[in-house]
């Protein structure tokens, strides 16, 4: 039986122009026969589980995950994981507020040390805007720029940012633009460094579930936040961004998007990197609007999160040394291929990322949105 699984793997693999025991950067190196009937099995759980466990090996993870997808074997391997989250999915509101801080003790308290290294100096754990950028700093800013020239920001006006992370844009938005700024986050680290970081500046950030916000504000912007909302939650999502605009306010929405429409992400990264996550489609991010705020604009450069991601892997390999102080080769595996696999999805437009901006009542007259 273990022949068969083998010689089924290794096919599927060819089809794709990966080679067991190659030469190639994307081909693999299996040091343990079992991975071919755990990786048929157990789909991408399996696949990223026998990685950490050190029983295959590969020189360039972002790119045999780029040719994997392209050739579509997740396809062909056991459908019954995702089945089944997908099914956990739509009987359960795996986001509810009791969740909501579930993702930040998994992934984003972990320790500030590790994203100081492995982010841009802004601290903006989201896909940069590389268009004539030379490095992350630079598309970092890019990106920012971007964000708040399509909220149309000036001086004096109030924000919010919903899931503010380390405060990189709650920072900018002040020093740059003259906003006032309140910044939430389900992460306890990240309100400890948010809030040194914006230290004297006209900025609050708050340790808050976006359902609980008061007030209103000018505009408001989401980050790289929604992936957590829960496709249960989404007209809720769309409505207290409603209740909380002026009537002439704008909000954008950054995010990771899937082409499919789906109730759950896959198991590994559930279960090791983002608990309780998903990826909204588009039918589910319109369908939530519908009727609520007025679509302005939509823009989507999801390859420049593949470039995102390498660059971050490319930090943490450089001072790897440093970072195995605090997390072990095991934790290192995992990370790798967290961040390598997503960027070989991206570039294989697996997923998407958007930013979509909304209006409450139409803006009147022409509009051109920043690119």
């Amino acid at each position: 039986m273990s022949a068969f699984f083998k010689t089924r793997l290794t096919n599927l693999l060819a089809s794709a122009g990966i080679t067991v025991d190659g030469t190639q950067p994307w081909d693999i190196r299996v040091h343990d026969d079992r991975f071919y009937r755990r990786v048929l099995i157990e789909a991408h759980l399996g696949i990223g589980e026998s990685y950490m466990d050190g029983w295959w090996d590969c020189d360039a993870l972002d790119e045999f995950f780029f040719r994997v997808l392209r050739a579509r074997l997740d396809s062909k391997v056991s459908r019954l994981p995702r089945m089944m989250n997908n099914l956990a999915g739509r009987m359960l509101n795996l986001q509810n507020p009791l969740r909501a801080y579930t993702v930040a003790e998994t992934h984003y308290n972990i320790g500030n040390d590790l994203y100081e290294t492995m982010l841009d100096r802004h601290m903006m754990y989201s896909c940069a805007y590389w268009n004539n950028a030379i490095d992350l700093d630079q598309a970092q800013e890019n990106k920012l720029r971007l964000v708040f020239d399509k909220l149309m920001v000036k001086p004096g006006m109030k924000l919010l940012d919903i899931g503010c992370g380390w405060g990189g844009a709650t920072k900018f938005a002040a020093e740059h633009y003259g906003a006032e700024v309140t910044g939430l986050t389900v992460s306890s680290e990240q309100v400890k460094l948010a809030r040194q970081r914006c230290e004297g500046l006209p900025v609050e950030i708050e340790l808050m579930d976006y359902r609980n916000v008061t007030g209103r504000f000018d505009r408001i912007y989401s980050i790289g936040m929604f992936e957590h909302v829960g496709h249960k939650n989404y007209r809720q999502y769309f409505e207290i961004v409603q209740n909380s605009l002026n009537p002439d306010g704008l909000f954008l929405l950054h995010t990771i998007g899937s082409n499919r429409t789906g109730t759950n992400t896959d198991k590994w990264t559930s279960k090791y990197i983002f608990p309780n996550s998903m990826l909204p489609s588009a039918n589910h991010i319109t369908c939530a609007a519908e009727g609520l705020l007025i679509m302005e604009d939509w823009h989507s450069f999801g390859h420049d999160y593949y470039r995102t991601l390498k660059a971050w892997n490319d930090n943490i390999v450089a001072k790897r040394e440093h970072l195995a102080q605090n997390y072990d080769e095991r934790f290192f595996r995992m990370w790798h291929y967290y961040l390598l696999s997503a960027a070989g999805s991206f570039r294989a437009r697996n997923v998407q990322l958007w930013q979509i901006l909304y209006s409450v009542n139409g803006i009147e007259g022409e509009l051109r949105v920043a690119r």
